[in-house]
């Protein structure tokens, strides 16, 4: 299996490109933006010395899907994916922030309670919360949006203060983000799955507000299993959960945190060969669809073509 860790396109029209921690985003005359989903795989915010094959697949064709099925709730910047592991879309301004959703006391989130914060980007926390337990009604928990190293935690108010965003729009990315995880939430639990947490990004095109990137992708959000949550919470146990969570725990209980010298865990065969199909269960858990694995024969020229051939057409 091959997987594809970095592409060097020169498409027509190209006026730039962006490698970021797994994607690799080619603008078209400011016009239009090819967004390749690599296999390139990052925890910590640290990208891992080895991709994951199938995983640029897998991320790409969750997010059309999710895309698809939000459009009436804000216009997405998708327009089309004429591969498995490429959409082609709008080019927007993207906003500086990200807008985390949590429905549940998980992860960053858990750690940071943990360790004795009852506030958690300007929210309030109840007292007396147990990890994996579902809040009251879900919260957003805003970051920045970090061109290189971490992402920080920031409030409404310290965003709309900084310039981020100005109060009128930020309203209206809120409203949209809590909609568009109530829409994921239906369609998880439809597939037995629990919407834990995610995050979205927007950006503007002429005045307007699109909904931009990936969306409830096992990359930007967090699955549990609906059958056997309470009982697992009731026992304190951990939850089964679809996400790249596990990968982050290999590599924690491998000593690694992304902290300044510490060193990324060897990635065996076989610990590379599992997260692949950790990928795919999560493709078939979410959709319903079985997944079709594209040929990994001459990845880069099919990308090439079929990209080539699109742009062709819009």
């Amino acid at each position: 299996m091959e997987a594809i860790t970095r592409t060097e396109f020169n498409f027509p029209g190209q006026v730039s490109v962006y490698h970021g921690k797994v994607r690799d985003v080619y603008n078209i005359q400011n016009k239009f933006l090819v967004m390749v989903v690599t296999d390139r795989i990052s925890a910590f915010d640290v990208v891992l010395p080895k991709g994951i094959p199938y995983k640029g697949q897998v991320l790409n064709q969750i997010a059309t899907k999710f895309l698809d099925a939000t459009s009436d709730i804000v216009p997405n910047w998708k327009i089309g994916s004429p591969d498995p592991m490429v959409t082609v879309g709008h080019f927007c301004e993207p906003f500086k922030v990200e807008m985390v959703v949590r429905g549940y006391l998980t992860g960053h989130a858990w750690r940071e309670y943990k360790a004795g914060k009852r506030t958690l980007c300007g929210v309030p926390l109840p007292e007396g919360m147990r990890e994996h337990q579902k809040f009251p009604k879900p919260i957003i928990t805003p970051t920045t949006k970090a061109d290189e190293g971490h992402d920080e935690d920031i409030s409404r108010e310290e965003i709309i203060a900084k310039g981020l965003v100005s109060e009128e729009e930020y309203n209206l990315l809120e409203k949209d983000s809590l909609e568009l995880f109530e829409r994921g939430t239906q369609m998880a639990e439809k597939m037995g799955l629990i919407l834990v947490d995610t995050k979205y990004e927007f950006g503007k095109k002429d005045g307007k507000i699109y909904l931009i990137d990936e969306i409830h992708t096992p990359d930007s959000s967090r699955y549990f299993y609906k059958d056997g949550y309470q009982e697992r919470f009731e026992k304190g146990e951990d939850q089964r959960q679809l996400s790249k969570e596990f990968v982050r725990e290999w590599l924690m209980a491998n000593g690694f945190q992304g902290k300044e010298g510490q060193k990324v865990p060897e990635m065996t065969p076989e610990f590379v060969e599992e997260v692949s199909e950790r990928y795919i269960e999560l493709f078939e858990k979410i959709t319903g669809d079985k997944f079709q694995r594209s040929s990994n024969d001459n990845i880069l020229e099919r990308i090439e073509s079929n990209v080539v051939n699109f742009l062709k057409t819009i």
